[in-house]
């Protein structure tokens, strides 16, 4: 079965060793890179801390692509091209991100789907995560909900974790019986669809962290409704100012 056909049946494709070794060497140089030189310019929305007193409880950078050549050329080379042949259209880079759960400081993700943060019309867009370390249950692997993404979007409720504000509130036995837990490898691309129910558990190690890169893609046939998203991205950026996480 190809990559597409598995897509479209699970919701979710794990692709191992997508990055062969020298390309993560040449991604891991810029991403410190990155972080040293950029975070102190960044805008402040766009860098979330588990504690913003704690520069090693980095866990997210929004937009990448934006700040960085090196990462805009990367947005738009092998993972564009994927998205395009998962998608079955053209497609338009959205996002790069940076995701880390800090050794005994990351937090659970809790189960949502990824349309709800998107607010686009037909749900035409995936989600990519490229592993950078290895990953498993004991530092927060992600765990779909196979075929997930082909029964609609499900209510969601805010929550109180950084990063993700919005969470499915009636996660139940059904939803746990269809799980699958996906550990990976540095290297390994994870691709869901973004109707797919996904969560991470925290990180349980005191020594590892979780590092990740993740790409949204939407499909050149979904519209957003970028009044709604504007609107959303500045209450939830005064909610976290408040809360003193950016």
């Amino acid at each position: 079965m190809g990559s597409r056909a598995i897509f479209e049946r699970d919701g979710f494709l794990v692709l191992p060793s997508f990055y062969r070794e020298e390309e993560l060497l040449n991604i891991e140089d810029e991403l410190e890179r990155f972080i040293t030189m950029r975070i102190p310019v960044l805008p402040q929305e766009q860098i979330f801390f588990e504690d913003k007193s704690n520069p090693s409880s980095l866990k997210q950078i929004q937009r990448l692509h934006e700040h960085e050549s090196f990462f805009e050329r990367m947005m738009n080379d092998k993972p564009k091209k994927l998205a395009q042949e998962l998608l079955g259209e053209p497609v338009i880079g959205k996002n790069l991100q940076y995701f880390n759960k800090p050794p005994s400081l990351g937090k659970d993700t809790p189960p949502h789907q990824d349309a709800c943060y998107f607010m686009i019309e037909p749900c035409r867009a995936l989600t990519m995560w490229l592993a950078l370390d290895e990953v498993d249950e004991g530092n927060g692997c992600i765990r779909y909900v196979r075929g997930s993404h082909m029964q609609g979007l499900r209510p969601h409720a805010q929550t109180e974790t950084l990063g993700f504000s919005q969470g499915i509130f009636d996660y139940g036995d059904d939803d746990l019986d269809n799980e699958k837990v996906v550990m990976a490898a540095p290297g390994d691309l994870l691709a869901h669809h973004a109707l797919t129910i996904h969560r991470a558990g925290s990180n349980q190690s005191a020594t590892r962290s979780r590092r990740a890169l993740g790409f949204i893609f939407y499909g050149e046939s979904a519209k957003e409704d970028a009044v709604a998203h504007a609107s959303y991205q500045q209450r939830l950026t005064h909610e976290m100012t408040a809360q003193g996480k950016i």
